[in-house]
């Protein structure tokens, strides 16, 4: 069993990279991948799907993507205005940092989810190569993925750790608030290198219909919908494997082995690790390894998946920049918390 989890794992990270019709889509290679996974390590059940199924943030999700579709989709002349105008008062770098550190931070109280759907839409507006406007997205998605964490409202993961630990609203704050707010400065910082105006571009992204119809729309709130399944599906197909030998190592270890929330469920993870027992330190290093590790891939965490759906950025475009981006970050970090 073990065995056959981990060449799905492998295939999960290798796939999309080489093989066009995976890549392009990638929401349903995930979903079949996740049956695949629960059969083998015999979690397949009807009372798994009727518990998928009646978790509610599925639909808060999709709910949330598919209005605010309808919304950008109805007013999206209205906000291309409206971003042309900023963008020419201030300088486009300045305007990249506001919007990397402001959406970063505010994600803890606006959510993840609203965080980067209107990233994606302000930045589709920009005038950036499509290029710098992935670049930009990327680097964003690690800001928003790391300050929804601040609170409980922002993401799951958040939520089941202060609920596990029994802790009060601003815990996570108080334990890794430094940490993830110089890493949402700095990131604001390199996302500036990536803001080059370019002239004659304004218009959205060119994989991207500036006439976007109500039909899309409606497409891509399915496709979320699908691809939030199959990461319930995934988390709970590769629980075997993090209860018998990921729970059991030391920190040091396992703030690099938690790299796999790149493409697992990081709400799970945590579900599965973090114990009441463990110091705050121990949580602290635990938890920075899956925040940043959850935006090097799309599957990592929900504003890459509407990120990427949006803008319809292929797995390889974004590890183009999140891979490295992700991994100096891993080792600064493990500096600061496990050498220092």
């Amino acid at each position: 069993m073990v065995t056959a989890l981990v060449v799905i794992l492998v295939l999960i990270l290798l796939l999309p990279f080489v093989v066009k019709q995976v890549e392009h889509n990638l929401e349903y290679f995930l979903f079949t991948m996740g049956i695949i996974s629960v059969i083998v390590s015999k979690q397949f059940s009807a009372e798994l799907f009727f518990h998928i199924f009646k978790n509610p943030l599925i639909y808060y999700i999709t709910l949330a993507v598919l209005i605010a579709g309808l919304i950008f989709t109805l007013l999206k002349e209205k906000l291309k205005i409206g971003v042309e105008k900023v963008a020419d008062k201030i300088s486009l770098r300045l305007f990249a940092f506001i919007i990397i550190v402001i959406l970063g931070l505010m994600s803890s109280i606006i959510t993840a989810i609203i965080a980067s759907l209107v990233l994606v839409e302000v930045v589709n507006y920009l005038p950036l190569t499509r290029k710098n406007k992935i670049n930009l997205i990327v680097i964003a998605c690690f800001s928003i993925g790391l300050g929804a964490a601040l609170t409980p409202v922002g993401e799951p993961l958040a939520t089941i750790v202060v609920s596990k630990l029994h802790a009060d609203f601003f815990y996570l704050a108080r334990l890794i608030g430094i940490d993830i707010i110089i890493a949402i400065l700095a990131l604001g910082l390199i996302g500036t290198f990536f803001a080059k105006r370019e002239s004659g571009i304004g218009e959205p992204t060119e994989d991207v219909e500036a006439d976007e119809n109500i039909k899309e729309v409606f497409i891509r709130a399915f496709k979320v919908f699908v691809f939030i399944f199959a990461l319930e599906l995934l988390g709970t197909g590769f629980k075997p494997i993090i209860d018998l030998y990921i729970v059991k190592m030391k920190s040091e270890i396992l703030y690099w082995v938690n790299t796999i929330s790149a493409i697992v469920d990081n709400a799970t993870l945590a579900a599965a690790e973090i114990s009441p027992s463990m110091t705050p330190e121990q949580i602290r290093a635990i938890l920075m390894g899956m925040l940043i590790s959850g935006g090097m891939l799309i599957p990592g965490n929900i504003p890459n998946i509407i990120s990427a759906g949006k803008l319809k950025i292929k797995s390889t475009e974004w590890a183009r920049i999140a891979v490295p981006l992700g991994a100096i970050l891993l080792i600064v970090y493990y500096i600061v918390l496990f050498v220092i």
